[in-house]
């Protein structure tokens, strides 16, 4: 399954009132379902079969600094800010809270707020805005109080 094959199957479930729609091609499945009017699209590649869902990020512990990192949830491109226009979400010294949007990472179309897991200081910003960034990639580092 292509990505052009996704594309359309996500296209297909915005464009109708289905709350999921899952398709599976030799061995490639991929699930896109509806929640509180946001598309949620998860795929399971065969050889791993590991779901990669569209979701807020679970902070990881960093070992080298005793930091945690906030990670991207998928494959997209990273931005600071909801628009060019608008200040970023958060600077490198900002506190925030668990919960609080700290970026946003596009992905088909689709622009998905990213939480923080933990509440802290940010303590270093490690993607350009408007760079691509890859699933599991390290967006942050945040100090825990």
């Amino acid at each position: 399954m292509d990505f052009e094959q996704i594309k359309k199957i996500i296209k297909i479930a915005e464009e109708s009132d289905v709350s999921g729609l899952s398709v599976e091609k030799d061995g490639f499945k991929v699930e896109v379902k509806r929640d509180k009017g946001q598309i949620h699209a998860v795929h399971v590649a065969p050889q791993h079969q590991v779901a990669h869902k569209v979701e807020v990020p679970a902070a990881k512990k960093d070992e080298d600094e005793g930091l945690l990192a906030i990670t991207s949830p998928m494959v997209g491109t990273f931005y600071r800010s909801p628009s060019p226009d608008s200040p970023p979400y958060v600077e490198v010294g900002s506190q925030v809270e668990k919960g609080k949007v700290v970026c946003i990472i596009e992905a088909m179309k689709l622009f998905n707020e990213i939480e923080s897991e933990v509440s802290g200081k940010i303590v270093k910003i490690l993607v350009e805005n408007g760079k691509s960034v890859e699933f599991g990639q390290k967006l942050m580092l945040i100090k825990k109080p």
